[in-house]
């Protein structure tokens, strides 16, 4: 007998009217409804007056960071257009010079150090636990992936002090890295095998089902099958853990420290407008220094972000 065993879904109900629809004929119907509302003319108005407001703070940081400390204090940032002469470099000259301790690109490389298998560790361990709950049934397979589910909306905050705990006095890692890969990877799991799971669900129960009548085991069809097709979801969640590691601050300075050795660059960010908050007009050039990398990886992979969230993030 097969071990592969997706959870049964209803494939046909009947109306009030007597009318059996089908539940390809609904998915089909609703796919399209949803589709017919968001490529409408209004859709697409509200879309653009979104981007729009989102986008204009970024714009208006981006030319502040060209500005003089005495303009930006001053006038506002939708001003420095009528002078174009008076933008100047000096601001990321000064974000950028290194400090008594270390330079900024040192924090840099702490947080590629921190942030690459911050988000790898989350996207292997998910995969695995999302092809268990999607494609291997055992006792209870349903209530633990509620459980796992439902971890999402416990706070990460009540878990830094055990946490904490566990790190210093059981396991003996300090202000190791190993402190702030496990506390993202474990933050981490909830959403990621959710999104995983509802992707893999979607893929057809006949390619695993051929596989095994070929002598394929679960090693064989996870690896060679069902990862290369997972792409869309693997690269959607990982846009999401990249920001939100490469953004942190607080899991960093509690399980790291602030050191320069071993701190992330929003430590560096945050140091930058000095001990009383008088330098914060060099806050605009190193938050926008902070920015390149996380614009650059999400626009590499936003045609995977858009059918990853639609194909595992829409369905329960």
């Amino acid at each position: 007998m097969s071990t592969l065993q997706p959870a049964a879904t209803p494939e046909s109900v009947t109306t009030e009217s007597g009318v059996t629809v089908t539940g390809k004929r609904r998915k089909k119907s609703a796919a399209g409804n949803a589709a017919k509302a968001i490529t409408s003319p209004w859709a697409s108005l509200v879309a653009v007056v979104i981007a729009v407001l989102w986008t204009l703070p970024t714009i208006g940081l981006f030319v502040t960071s060209f500005r003089r400390q005495i303009d930006i204090q001053r006038t506002g940032w939708w001003t420095a257009f009528s002078n174009p002469g008076d933008f100047t470099l000096e601001n990321y000259r000064q974000a950028l010079a290194p400090s008594s301790t270390s330079s900024f690109s040192q924090y840099f490389i702490n947080t590629i150090v921190i942030t690459v298998p911050a988000v790898l560790l989350p996207i292997f361990l998910a995969s695995l636990a999302a092809y268990a709950f999607a494609w291997m049934p055992f006792p209870g397979r349903d209530f633990l992936f509620v459980a796992v589910f439902a971890l999402q909306i416990v706070p990460l905050q009540v878990a830094l002090i055990p946490l904490l705990d566990i790190y210093v006095n059981k396991l003996g890692f300090g202000a190791s890295y190993w402190s702030v890969w496990l506390s993202h990877t474990i933050f981490a799991l909830p959403l990621a095998t959710f999104l995983i799971h509802n992707f893999m669900k979607e893929l057809p129960g006949e390619l695993m089902e051929a596989a095994r009548v070929d002598g394929a085991g679960h090693v064989t069809i996870f690896f060679k099958i069902l990862l290369p097709l997972l792409t869309p979801a693997l690269a959607a969640f990982g846009i999401f853990q990249f920001l939100w590691v490469w953004n942190d601050l607080l899991v960093s300075l509690v399980f790291l420290g602030g050191t320069p050795d071993v701190a992330p660059v929003t430590v560096r960010v945050a140091e930058l407008s000095g001990s009383r908050g008088s330098a914060w007009y060099i806050l605009s050039a190193g938050a926008f220094i902070s920015m390149v990398v996380p614009v650059a990886v999400f626009l590499a992979l936003q045609r995977f972000f858009v059918r990853g969230l639609l194909a595992g993030g829409l369905k329960g």
